[in-house]
C-alpha cells in the first residue's frame, strides 16, 4: 500500500488524513503534544462560507466550493457542534443598516466550539482518524525532507527515515518558518502574503447584543473601505462575553487574541479591528514590516500589551490607570501598560481604526464610545503563499501543501477546506 505522510494536525492536516486513510498507509507528525492546531485550542469559530479564511475559489469551481464548505459543516455536527440558529429578517435588516452607514456586511453560517467545549470535539475527531487507520506521532520535529531529483523520497524525524509516496506538508501558522525555510532549500516559489495589522476591541457586552443573540450572529463579519486613505478594515474574531488574552508570536514576541466559552462568560465582548496592508517593492516582506511594529508596541508596553481608551487616543494623549478605572468598560485582561498606541502604529493604521470605529458605531452604537479600550498588537502574520497548481501541488510533483502556514487559507474551515483540496490532488497523482 502506497504511504502519505502528513506534517502538522491541525484541522488542514487531520481533515485531510481522515480522506486519505480511505486509499493508502497514511502517518500524521504532529510537533506539540496534541492534535488540533492553534484554531482548535482558541474557541472554535467555524465560519462556513468560501471566501472567509481566504477564498476557495481559487482552487475549486463557485458550486464545488460550497459543496466542500457543506461538507465541512456536516462533519462538524456529526462531531457535536450544534447548528447556531438565526434571524434571518434581522441579518438583513443589519445588512441594510451596514449599507447605509457604508459598510459591507458579509452573511455567513457559523458555528462556534467555545473553548470549553474543544477538548471533546477534537478528542472524537482524533478517535475517528485514528479508527480509519490513521497512524499519529506527537513530539516529533521534522528534522528534513529528502529528495532524489525533483521527487521527495523520505522524511526524516529523530534521525529515523521514513520513506513515502507522496507528502503534505501543513504545519499551521506557528510552523509557517519551518516551512518557509524548506520551501527556500528546495527552490520552490513563494510570494508575500498582505499582513492584518490593528488592535482588540473591547466594549460592553450590550452593543452588540441585538446582532450576536437577536439575530443569532456569533461572529459578524463587517468590511470597510476607509474614507481618507482607502484601505480595507475588517471585522474579526467576535468574542461575545468574552475575555481578551496575551497571544504569543515568534521570536519572543507577542500581541493580543480574545476568546469566548458557550456556558461561562464576562460582561463585554471583545473583537479584532485589522487593517489589511499589501507591500510593493522594494519592502514587499509585509512579516517583517509587522514585526517591526509589534517589537515597537512591545519595548513602549515594557514587555506587556499596551491598553488605550479610545478617547485617550483621539485626544492624543496616553492612558493611564486612573482614567481606565473611571471608564465604564473594566478591561478583562489587565496585564497590560496603558500607553499610546498612536507612538507604536503608523499615522495611516491610526486614521484607518478610527474611521473603522466611526463607521461601526452608525450600525452599533456605542462602539466609538470614549469608555472603548482598544489592546494592541493584534496582528495576524500570513505565511508566505507557496505557488501551487489548483490541487495545491508544489513544483516538485509528489509534494503538496494546505493550511495557514502554506498561507493559503485563514481560520479553522478554511485550513479544513485546503486540506480536503491537497488530499484529493494527492489521491489523484498516486492513482495513477
Amino acid at each position: 500500500m502506497k504511504h502519505v505522510i502528513i506534517v502538522g494536525g491541525g484541522p488542514a492536516g487531520l481533515f485531510a488524513a481522515e480522506e486519505l486513510a480511505k486509499k493508502f498507509k497514511v502517518t500524521l507528525f504532529e510537533r506539540t503534544d496534541h492534535v488540533g492546531g492553534s484554531g482548535l485550542v482558541s474557541d472554535g469559530k467555524l465560519n462556513y462560507h468560501p471566501k472567509i479564511g481566504g477564498d476557495l475559489t481559487n482552487f475549486l469551481t463557485e458550486s464545488e466550493s460550497w459543496e466542500l464548505i457543506e461538507d465541512i459543516r456536516n462533519k462538524f455536527e456529526s462531531l457535536g457542534v450544534p447548528d447556531e440558529k438565526v434571524d434571518d429578517s434581522g441579518l438583513r435588516q443589519l445588512e441594510t443598516q451596514a449599507a447605509k452607514a457604508g459598510i459591507r456586511f458579509i452573511k455567513i453560517k457559523q458555528n462556534h466550539i467555545g473553548s470549553d467545549h474543544l477538548g471533546e470535539v477534537i478528542d472524537k475527531l482524533r478517535n475517528q482518524i485514528q479508527s480509519a487507520g490513521v497512524e499519529i506521532v506527537l513530539n516529533s520535529d521534522i528534522n528534513d525532507i529528502v529528495l532524489k531529483g525533483r521527487i521527495v523520497i523520505s522524511v526524516k524525524v529523530k534521525n529515523k527515515t521514513y520513506p513515502l509516496d507522496a507528502l503534505l506538508l501543513a504545519p499551521g501558522r506557528s510552523g509557517s518558518n519551518w516551512l518557509i525555510s524548506t520551501m527556500h532549500k528546495h527552490d520552490i516559489e513563494m510570494q508575500y502574503n498582505p499582513i492584518d495589522i490593528g488592535v482588540r476591541v473591547e466594549i460592553p457586552n450590550e452593543v452588540m447584543d441585538e446582532v450576536v443573540n437577536s439575530y443569532g450572529c456569533w461572529d459578524p463579519k463587517f468590511h470597510i473601505d476607509t474614507p481618507s486613505y482607502d484601505d480595507f478594515v475588517r471585522t474579526f474574531c467576535v468574542c461575545p462575553r468574552g475575555f481578551v488574552v496575551k497571544e504569543a508570536y515568534e521570536d519572543n514576541q507577542f500581541g493580543v487574541n480574545g476568546y469566548s466559552n458557550r456556558e461561562t462568560g464576562s460582561s463585554n465582548t471583545n473583537f479584532a479591528l485589522l487593517v489589511n496592508m499589501n507591500l510593493t517593492e522594494p519592502l514587499e516582506n509585509t512579516t517583517e514590516y509587522g514585526r517591526r511594529i509589534v517589537q515597537l508596541a512591545n519595548t513602549l508596553g515594557g514587555r506587556r500589551p499596551l491598553i488605550q481608551r479610545l478617547g485617550d487616543l483621539k485626544a492624543c494623549r496616553r492612558s493611564t490607570w486612573d482614567r481606565i478605572n473611571r471608564s465604564y468598560v473594566k478591561p478583562t485582561y489587565t496585564e497590560v501598560t496603558p500607553g499610546d498606541i498612536s507612538m507604536a502604529f503608523p499615522h495611516r493604521i491610526v486614521t484607518d481604526l478610527l474611521e473603522g470605529l466611526e463607521a461601526l458605531d452608525r450600525v452599533m452604537p456605542g462602539i466609538n464610545s470614549d469608555s472603548t479600550l482598544l489592546y494592541a498588537p493584534e496582528v495576524k502574520f500570513y505565511a508566505m503563499r507557496i505557488q501551487t497548481d489548483k490541487e495545491l501541488r508544489t513544483s516538485i510533483p509528489n509534494l503538496f501543501v494546505a493550511g495557514d502556514g502554506a498561507g493559503v487559507s485563514r481560520g479553522i474551515v478554511g485550513a479544513a477546506a485546503t486540506g480536503l483540496i491537497a488530499a484529493k490532488g494527492v489521491s489523484k497523482t498516486l492513482s495513477h
